[in-house]
Parts: structure tokens; sequence; C-alpha cells
């Protein structure tokens, strides 16, 4: 039986962390798949993953091979048990689209030859220049229909219920994605039809016939009214048009969801795959919850997953993850847990080229990130490479294989396609493993958050179908795209982050803001925000909410109306925009609790007359205008900047404490780059989580509430190094170790083995045993305590054990 309860994975009534590998079966030889089953072994996980290509197992239409009597690799069942036998669990990946750089992203060519009709028409009735298809195509949905009927065929006998070992099925994968990436929105003849009724249903008949000035009612009409779309009404269509995108990937995920329990395919979660990092970074991530999260938000066994790809975790990208991770989490309802189901590992030698070169630290570092704030399942994509067979059928594309890369696939994973261990495996394992020693633990805990959460806006991130030869459009996405994440991260989100703030997100825009819940809220702001959600600000407001506002104060509604329902709230009255330029260099003064601080450049500055109860925090130099203040609505308070400001750690402190949050946790060391956050579970164990996100050793000290933790100790934390430090944790009935600077990495009945992180680690415990005495360490028995002080430095040698009798 598998549970998805408080945000835990529950199999067989028992919270587990999932630590999953993805093995492509179909691109290896069969007499391969126990070497690396071995080795994902090897590497600490506990389950497998793979993707099922329908273009492989069907590459003529009703002539299914999913037992492998054309290829032996294509033996689905024969794969999925023999991960059994391994005693490993299985997460299946049944498409239909795949991806993972195979032709037609996995379909198989005779359904574009056979249903032209799926392929969608974009703007102005161009083409689709990405190989999707109209996913709610009759002719899509009934191929897919019987695709699912085979996979499932397969599946229902082996899932983790009925005694196998499958426990979670993906519903197609990353949905949307490629309409976005190429701004190419599915606006076929069936797509513009059923779009035109979603609109009669959202709107009565007056209000639809001022959004939209032509005669929807006529075939002619509205298809080019909505593909080639006129100035005056094109804000209202990408609105419109995007939210009944929402709608209609979840009808399709319902469907397919249908379709998998109608073949027997239940009591399982079902998956929703999550795109958008880009470019080793995670700016445009929230564009994939923005366009999937009505498939999955507050309905029963769905969980969803992220994409992570960025290479190194560090000064530069932290922040990216932790607020993918946050935002994601913003969306689910009280159950449904973190998750990440392309999780990228390996050494980013993508092209084969060496261009990139990743750390060894950079999946073990992210992946300690994620388990902090809350993830159960990570799946390490790619695991292992393999090789792209030809197909029988040549489509005569100049290497008739099954995929675009080449013969050899996945050359960046910690396993090549030749089976050999790159360098970043073991660092990797060694982070698998660190986790699954204490997975009971780390199963049922909580990140602690301090009293400030930071603010969702799914709206802000529907940017994908914008018309190209909109004017409109194109103000009003840029100046949402420049607020709402790049420079506005890597100053609010950094500096809060580098100043040991814990926090969770609030999806400010579908869900209440309360103020017991939301203490503190930080937005990033644009100049343009709905006139609902800019009510709901004043209100929370007024009702005694602390608003951290950075960015611009909004001026109009989503669609470019004016709306300063907020800012009439505020008491700010708009006096201009300041932009930097060809010999022009803004800067900013300080002033109020703000001062002293040195003046700094900025690029960009919305300045206003107070007009409430406000003081006045920054002016431009020069002119005086404000852009800056502490303003009192009432019992509410906001700090509201309107200038780019830069990474002021101590600034942004100051602003949030004064709106009542303060960081729980906190370091003392000088040069900051270190991460630092902590879980929780009811019975108060604890971990405390740090990341060194620097090429280099740093000492320091923590602090909790301002009172030392470790007794004041001065830890030391390697070079790109992570660990999770255990605190009141009870292993068993006759020991609990109370503190340690060592690493957990296995417990048995009588012993518990450690990495060691110190020069000289301490470990304090309290048991009713008796330590066995050790040339590796010292023991200082206390009132209530024994002390275990290593002899070992950690850069000599870090494996310890202390056994018990």
């Amino acid at each position: 039986m598998i549970e998805i309860v408080n945000k835990q994975i529950r199999i067989d009534g028992k919270p587990q962390m999932i630590m999953c590998g993805e093995i492509h079966y179909y691109r290896l030889q069969r007499d391969e798949w126990q070497d690396r089953i071995n080795k994902l072994k090897l590497a600490g996980c506990n389950a497998v993953a793979s993707y099922v290509p329908w273009l492989c197992h069907e590459p003529r239409e009703g002539e299914f091979d999913l037992d492998g009597h054309t290829r032996p690799e294509l033996d689905l069942a024969g794969f999925i048990d023999l991960c059994r036998d391994n005693g490993l669990y299985f997460f299946l990946r049944p498409g239909p689209f795949i991806m993972a750089e195979m032709k037609n992203e996995g379909l198989p060519y005779w359904i574009y030859d056979r249903h032209p009709e799926i392929l969608p028409i974009g703007w102005d009735e161009r083409p689709a220049t990405t190989p999707t298809v109209d996913y709610l195509a009759p002719a899509f949905l009934e191929a897919s229909r019987r695709w699912y009927e085979a996979v499932m065929a397969i599946a229902a006998p082996r899932l983790q219920p009925q005694g196998g070992n499958i426990i979670a099925v993906q519903l197609d994968n990353e949905i949307g994605m490629l309409s976005w990436v190429s701004n190419g929105p599915d606006l076929t003849d069936q797509v513009v039809d059923d779009f035109v009724s979603w609109l009669s249903r959202t709107y009565d008949t007056s209000e639809l016939a001022s959004r939209y000035p032509f005669d929807l009612q006529n075939i002619v009409s509205r298809r080019t009214g909505i593909r080639s779309p006129k100035e005056d009404y094109a804000p209202a269509l990408h609105l419109d048009l995007g939210h009944y995108m929402r709608n209609r990937f979840a009808c399709y995920v319902d469907e397919l969801r249908g379709y998998a329990e109608s073949f027997g395919v239940k009591d399982i979660p079902f998956v929703i795959n999550i795109h958008g990092t880009g470019g080793g970074r995670g700016f445009t991530y929230p564009i994939g919850i923005s366009q999937l999260y009505e498939t999955y938000e507050g309905k029963s066994g769905y969980i969803s997953g992220s994409d992570i790809y960025f290479g190194n975790l560090d000064m530069n990208t932290f922040q990216d993850l932790y607020l993918i991770n946050g935002f994601m989490d913003a969306v689910h309802d009280e159950h449904q847990p973190l998750t990440s189901v392309e999780f990228n590992c390996g050494d980013g030698n993508f092209g084969s080229t060496f261009a990139e070169r990743y750390d060894v630290s950079a999946a073990d570092l992210k992946m300690r990130m994620c388990v902090a704030q809350g993830n159960r399942l990570i799946n390490y994509y790619l695991f292992t490479g393999g090789r792209n067979y030809v197909l029988d059928d040549k489509p005569n594309d100049g290497n008739d294989r099954v995929a675009f890369t080449g013969e050899r696939h996945g050359f960046a994973a910690p396993v090549s396609p030749e089976g050999e261990l790159n360098y970043t495996f073991d660092r990797m394992a060694r982070g698998i493993h660190a986790v699954r020693a204490v997975e009971d633990k780390l199963a049922v805990m909580n990140e602690e958050r301090d009293a400030v959460s930071f603010a969702f806006i799914p709206d802000y991130f529907m940017t994908e179908y914008r018309y190209p030869n909109s004017a409109k459009m194109k103000a009003i996405y840029e100046n949402i795209e420049s607020n709402r994440a790049y420079w506005s991260w890597e100053t609010m989100a950094r500096a809060m982050l580098l100043a040991g703030y814990r926090f969770g997100a609030a999806d400010i825009q579908n869900k209440p803001i309360s103020v017991q819940e939301v203490p503190v809220l930080a937005l990033l702001s644009a100049k343009y925000m709905d006139s609902s959600l800019q009510q709901k600000l004043a209100n929370y407001l007024l009702e005694g909410g602390k608003l951290f506002l950075y960015g611009e104060v909004p001026l109009f509604d989503m669609e470019g109306e004016p709306c300063i329902v907020l800012a009439d709230v505020l008491g700010l009255k708009h006096t201009g925009d300041h932009r930097d330029g060809s010999h022009v260099y803004p800067s900013v003064l300080a002033e109020g609790w703000a001062a002293p601080r040195p003046e700094v450049r900025t690029h960009f500055a919305q300045t206003f007359e107070a007009v409430g109860q406000a003081d006045t925090l920054l002016r431009l130099y020069g002119s005086g205008q404000a852009c800056g203040f502490d303003i009192r609505i009432g019992s509410g308070r906001a700090v509201v900047l309107t200038a780019r400001y830069n990474c002021d750690i101590a600034l942004y402190r100051t602003a949030l404490e004064m709106l009542g949050a303060k960081a729980g946790l906190t370091h003392d060391c000088t040069y900051h780059g270190i991460f630092m956050t902590s879980t929780r579970n009811e019975q108060g164990e604890r971990f405390i989580h740090l990341l060194n996100l620097d090429g280099f050793d740093k000492k320091f000290r923590i602090y909790e509430n301002g009172s030392p933790l470790f007794d004041g100790r001065e830890l030391w934390l390697g070079s790109r190094d992570g660990v999770m430090l255990p605190l009141q944790m009870k292993l068993n009935v006759s020991l609990k170790i109370v503190e340690a600077t060592a690493e957990i990495m296995g417990v048995e009945a009588n012993a518990i083995s450690f990495r060691l992180t110190q020069p000289k680690d301490r470990i304090v415990i309290e048991t009713s045993l008796e330590v066995e005495p050790s040339d590796a360490y010292e023991i200082e028995r206390h009132e209530t305590t024994i002390h275990i002080l290593s002899k070992q430095h950690a850069k000599v040698d870090d494996q310890l054990t202390v056994r018990f009798v």
C-alpha cells in the first residue's frame, strides 16, 4: 500500500525516502542490465526509474513489442522484474511523450503520418516549430489509450500494492514545455473551437463582446481573430489563453489517469513532471509550475516532480533551487510532498565536448538542499548512459537511430554508456548513503521556518504564449519578467538566505493570505498586478499583515489597464520612472533607519510621493525623489523598495526584523557563502543542514535565537562540502545522539558509523550502553552524557565507527 500523507511517501505504513536512478533499459544490451543495477545499488539507491519509449515499442501501428521478441532489450517486464529481484522499487514513465533526446520526443512516426490533424497551428497560422501535438485531439487520445493499454498490462500485476515493485507512474512528460520554448500555442481548429466554448462559460455575453470585438460564433472570424489578434484585445487574449491552457492540460492529465486506472493501474501516485530550468539557472522554472499546477493542485493521488537542470550549486545559483522548491510546495496541498523526478547528475559533458565540467559536489549539494526542504523522492537523471539503436524502418534522417544524439547517449552520466564510473560517482554516492543511513528520520522531517514567506504569483510566470506582433504584450511581459526573477532573486532572495532566513513560499494568487500563517510576506512586484490580488494584499495590510515589497508598486492590472488599489493603501503617488542610459548613472542614497550607507548605483528606480504615514528610506541622488519607504497602515506595515538595490544582507535583514521576522539560525562567518537550515520531526529530533558554497574552507560558529549551538565550538566546513549534523537524535531505546559535529553514515544494533568533518569531532550521546574503547577516539564521561572525541583529522581519515557493548 502506498499513501501520500502529511507530505510523506508511506509504503506499507512506513515513511520512506526514495533515492532513485534513471536506467534506460532499451539503450542497453540485456546482458548489461545487471551490471548497471549493481552500480546503482553501489551508489546507495533503492529505486530505478525509466521512460518507456512508444517509438521503440510500437514502431508500426498495432505491432507492439514489450516482451523483447524483436529486440531483447525491449523486454519491459523482464527489466522491471530484474529490479524487483534486486530489491529495488520501480518508477514507470510511459509517456506518451518522453523527450530523452528521442526522435519525435518518443512518439512513433506513424502517428504523425496517419493523423496530420494533431499537428499544432500557432500564431498567424504558422506550423509548430517543435514536434508537439494537440494533446486532446481525438486521434492522439485514442492512440495514447491503446498505448496505455499495452503498457499497463505489464504494469498492473507489478504494482507495489499487488505485491510488485512499481511505486509510481508518471503521466506524460514536461507537458506544455515544447509550446513554451517555441512560443507556439496549440491553436488547431479543434482547440480554437474549444477555447471559444471555454470563453463562453467563463464570461457573460456582454463582457465577452467587449473583450473580443469580433464575431466569436463565426468560424472564420474566430480562427483569424485568435491566431492573429489585434492590439486592442491582445493582452486579454494572452491571459485567457493561458488560463484556458492550464485547464486543458489538466483535462489531458485526467484523461491519461483514466486510461491507466481503467487498465488496472490504481492505488499508486501519479506523477506530473514540471519543466522550466534553462541556461544553468532556475529563473524560468516557475513557468512550468504556472502551466501545470492545475493538473495536480489539491487532487488526491497526484504528486508533482521537478526537473533540476543546473550544474554546480554555488553562490550564483543556490537561491534558484531554494525558491524552486518553495514555489512548488506553495501550490501543493497539505499532503503532497516535494519530489524531483529529473535530478541532473554527472559531469555536465552533455555534448561530449568537455565544454562543461561540473565540480564533484554538484549533485551532492543540490540533493542536500532538496532533502532539507522536504523532497521525499530524488531521481538521478541520467544515472547511466547507453546506446541508441538503428530503427528497422529507417527514416533516412542522417543516422536512422531512435534518438538524435548519435550512437552513444548519456555522455555526462555518472556511469558511462560503456559502464565506467566517472569522477562524480563517489561523491554522489556518499551523499545518497548519508540520506539512506537516516532515511527513517528524514522521511518525516519538515524544514523549520522563520516568520516570513516568499510570495508566488503563478500569473507572473504565465508568459509562454505571447503574440510576437503585440507591442502591448511585449511591454507588459518585459516588465513582469524583469521583476519576477533575475536581479530580484540575486539580491533579495539571496540576501535573505545568506542572512540565515529559512522560508517557504505562499501562493498569494490562489490561496488566502492569512496574517496568522504569513506574518511577514516578501513580495517581488511588477508594475502590473491583477486588481483582485492588489485588493487581497491591501486587505492583508489593513488586517495587520507585514509586507516587504521589492521591485515596483503596481500601477496597472494584468491587461495594462490603470489600477492603483495597492498604491492607494500604501499611500504612494507615482512621480516617475528613472533608468540608466548612455552617460546616465543614477544612484540611491539611504536615510532613516537605512542610513548610514554608501551611495549605491542603480539601473532603475520608480519614485513616489508619500501621502500617508511613511518614513523615507531611499532617495535618488540629485533630485531627492523617494524610492524607498517604511509605511504604517493601521496595525500593518510595509517596507517598500522600488529601486534596484544590491545584495546588502544587512539592509534586508534589518527590513525583515523591522517587520517582525528574525532569522533563528545565524553564523559568524565573515565570508558568507554558507547555506544553513534545519529540519525537525514531531519527536523534536533535528538536523542542522550546512552547505559551503565556496571553493575554500570556512570556520564559524552557529547560533540559534542568539544562543550558541554545539557548545559554542568553532566548526570547520570544507570547500564545497555539505553535512547533516544531528541534534537530539534517538537511534534506539538505548541510545540518543545529543549533538554531533560528524555526519551519521550507518546505524547498526551495536555500532554507529560517522563521516568526520572536523579536525577533532565531538559526538555527545546519552546511552545505557558502554562505549567500546578505541585508539580512534577518546571517551569523556559527564554527568548525564558521554563525549566521544575523535583523534582523527577529517582531512586525513574521515571514517569513524563507534561500537557499544
